[in-house]
């Protein structure tokens, strides 16, 4: 199933889900129930996951207005290896 967008004149933008290759150039609208035109529109192909979203959206406004670092960031502290690993043969 595709996603195709027509515009009605009165209640504006709505989207119809058809099989590939079915739109028409005319469709009724769902609420007027009058002639509406189809826009031509970038396909909405997939959704991406919130945080590939998120890192996109920050990733474009830090060509406008990039975050700007006062301080280093914390130390990690290293944890220690396991007790049972001093054990294994070393190299």
């Amino acid at each position: 199933m595709a996603t195709y967008e027509y515009h009605c004149p009165d209640c504006g933008r709505f989207d119809v889900h058809l099989p590939i290759g079915t739109a028409t150039p005319v469709c009724d609208c769902p609420a007027c129930h009058g002639p509406s035109r189809r826009v031509f529109s970038s396909p909405y192909l997939s959704r991406v996951p919130a945080a590939v979203a998120a890192g996109l959206a920050r990733e474009e406004r830090s060509q406008e207005a990039p975050e700007v670092v006062t301080d280093l960031p914390p130390r990690r502290r290293r944890r220690r290896p396991h007790p049972a690993l001093a054990r294994l043969p070393r190299p």
